[in-house]
């Protein structure tokens, strides 16, 4: 499995704790920045990991910003991702049941390291239950292909 991470400077500080956990299980990082504390603008980097998932570079994506907020907004404007911000376990597991969720975004002036990782191992264990769910995914990629919407 390949996982491409992004942060803002927010994010800076927990990047290499996610990182390194995900090395740990065996999993390939694609690591799309920032690589600084400075201050950036998170979309930038929404955008990389969006499109290392789209052109099939990476399966899943991690943003982390202040809140997750932000930067799975801009990660959720590019066509085919569905971003989710999550804040505890339930939620990320259900993103992926009912939404196969692409990319798993957090803050982390929010949550803290240990939180984080439950949260990814929930989402990452977490599979796609298809059924009634397909239609509404189905849906979603019928809104995105709407030309008449933009």
């Amino acid at each position: 499995m390949r996982i491409a991470i992004g942060c803002d400077h927010a994010g800076f500080d927990l990047k290499p704790t996610i990182k390194n956990y995900l090395i740990e299980k065996g999993i390939e990082i694609i690591d799309e920045g920032t690589y600084s504390s400075e201050s950036v603008d998170y979309p930038e980097y929404a955008k990389k990991v969006a499109i290392d998932i789209i052109s099939d570079k990476a399966d899943l994506g991690i943003l982390i910003c202040g809140t997750g907020i932000g930067i799975s907004i801009a990660a959720n404007k590019i066509h085919g991702i569905r971003a989710v911000a999550c804040s505890e376990p339930f939620s990320a597991k259900l993103s992926r049941e009912h939404n196969n969720t692409n990319i798993l975004a957090f803050g982390s002036r929010v949550i803290g390291s240990e939180l984080a990782k439950m949260i990814i191992d929930v989402w990452l264990n977490a599979k796609f239950q298809g059924g009634r769910h397909q239609k509404r995914l189905d849906q979603m990629t019928q809104i995105e292909k709407d030309e008449s919407l933009s």
